[in-house]
């Protein structure tokens, strides 16, 4: 089953000068942050990803859609994570059809590491395997062990909304439904266009 923004985008990989010139590292505690990106008809998930607030902010998208000139990729995993960046990403997914499943997840800066270091040596995702690659990252961290691999966006969701600590926002936009119009829109924003 391919669900619609997780589907295998190849990007080429960006080298390690452009990966270091746009490390972002935020100031507010560590977290994991948990998107799920749900129908607003059927309530039923079209994709997954992890942002990871340690010592750089990164987001794992897994199998993602997601491109900005300014935000490089290296194996599913988007870098320099600024706030205009967390915004176009979230911005870019949300529309008429679909909005964004925000959780916050506090966790300890060990944790957070953990989780950074488990995403940038994953590799590339395939297709559809968004909230399986998701869960078995979130799996290997201490205090994660009982998350249940999945394929369903929604169902890695209500798992991680049973976590102590879990802070939960639904964000809409009720712009075009076609992803593209989104990523499109908000690359020229970040090139300040």
């Amino acid at each position: 089953m391919m669900l619609a923004g997780c589907s295998e985008q190849p990007q080429p990989n960006a080298d390690d000068a452009t990966l270091q010139r746009v490390a972002y590292s935020h100031p507010a505690p560590p977290s994991l942050t948990l998107y799920t990106m749900v129908n607003n008809r059927t309530g039923a998930g079209g994709h997954t990803s992890l942002m990871v607030n340690a010592s750089e902010r990164v987001i794992f998208d897994p199998a993602g859609s997601f491109y900005a000139d300014v935000v490089p990729e290296r194996n599913d995993v988007l870098y320099g994570i600024t706030p205009a960046v967390e915004r176009a990403y979230r911005g870019s997914h949300a529309r008429s059809t679909h909005h964004v499943m925000v959780q916050e997840i506090p966790v300890t800066a060990e944790q957070a590491q953990l989780a950074y270091n488990l995403v940038v040596s994953n590799g590339r995702v395939p297709g559809a395997y968004c909230a399986n690659a998701t869960a078995s990252v979130l799996k290997k961290i201490p205090g994660f062990e009982d998350i249940q691999v999945t394929f369903y966006p929604v169902k890695l969701a209500d798992q991680i909304a049973r976590l102590p600590g879990v802070e939960t926002n639904r964000y809409y936009e009720n712009d075009s439904a076609d992803l593209q119009v989104g990523l499109a829109r908000n690359n020229a924003i970040l090139n300040g266009g």
